[in-house]
């Protein structure tokens, strides 16, 4: 795991364990129903983060023979786990809260402790939510958030900037909550707090889920790294032509390559297998985390693609 996915963990971490314990202490004294799902929130998104650290450990475990292509994937699972958490503890227990709230309205105590103790929240969310944005814009280089999001191969970040975010859209749903009951003296909006947060949680949770369990199953490198591997493959002198090229992610960091290339008329087959090692050092040069290379060498034949084309380059031949 890289130190800039470390750093934003950190940070998420210590910051929810203050927020939780505060939170707690807030519901201790208001009985808030909104409070409670949002201490309920931060507990579970601390634990989150000792997940991701958890996945993080797993992953550097050395290859075994049961494991030959060792453990990166771990990162994917425990990240996918953090979602099942935020929605089974996180979002179904707030929704659950609320709408007990709702049948049976609790009035506020004390209702000072729990808007300072969600302003003092919202305070340490938005260092962690910084620091989570500060490193993520690392990895981003130049893509939109949700681009981001929606495609980075790191699970953690993107992971810690929704938890973030969904905790700071939490937090002012909660103050609208307290505040509309205060104001009213109903405290169905209270509950109605809760019912939101426990909505948008499940809404991440949710989110996170379908994009790890595409991870999981496995994905190809982003076009600009395929197409700094095929450029790397067609500069080599001994190669003909690239007939087609196969990639996927074992883990965050680790890149599996595999190729069917044609070489140069006339090469002897020792020539090929210098000319393959010898490629292999050229990919991991172009792209470093290409740390398992597979190279088939093959005769190239046309073939015709559907609707009489040509043939693409990703059709293997026969």
């Amino acid at each position: 795991m890289k130190s800039d996915s470390r750093r934003a963990i950190a940070a998420a971490l210590i910051a929810n364990l203050g927020i939780a314990v505060a939170k707690f202490i807030g519901y201790f004294f208001t009985g808030a129903a909104s409070m409670l799902a949002e201490a309920i929130h931060s507990l579970a998104d601390t634990s989150n983060q000792g997940l991701l650290f958890m996945g993080g450990a797993l992953s550097r475990r050395r290859p075994t023979r049961q494991r030959p292509f060792g453990y990166g994937r771990e990162r994917y699972f425990w990240a996918f786990m953090v979602a099942v958490v935020i929605f089974t503890i996180g979002a179904l227990f707030a929704l659950f809260e609320g709408i007990g709230k709702i049948a049976h309205p609790h009035q506020l105590e004390s209702p000072g402790w729990a808007v300072g103790i969600l302003v003092l929240a919202a305070a340490l969310e938005s260092w962690s939510f910084r620091t989570a944005i500060r490193e993520s814009n690392r990895e981003r280089r130049g893509q939109s958030w949700r681009a981001f999001v929606l495609q980075a191969k790191i699970p953690e970040l993107p992971v810690v900037l929704l938890e973030d975010l969904g905790a700071l859209i939490g937090l002012l749903c909660a103050l609208i909550g307290v505040g509309l009951t205060l104001i009213t003296g109903d405290a169905r909006f209270d509950a109605l707090g809760s019912i939101a947060i426990g909505v948008l949680l499940g809404a991440i949770a949710i989110l996170l889920a379908i994009r790890m369990k595409s991870l999981l199953i496995g994905e190809s490198a982003t076009a600009e790294t395929e197409g700094a591997i095929e450029q790397a493959i067609e500069a080599d002198a001994a190669v003909g032509r690239l007939i087609h090229l196969r990639t996927e992610h074992i883990g965050p960091d680790v890149l599996l390559v595999a190729a069917k290339v044609e070489f140069q008329p006339g090469m002897t087959g020792e020539s090929i297998a210098a000319a393959i090692d010898a490629l292999e050092v050229t990919l991991r040069a172009a792209v470093p985390i290409a740390r398992l290379i597979f190279i088939e060498p093959d005769v190239y034949h046309a073939q015709p693609a559907a609707g009489g084309g040509p043939a693409g380059r990703t059709t293997p031949s026969a």
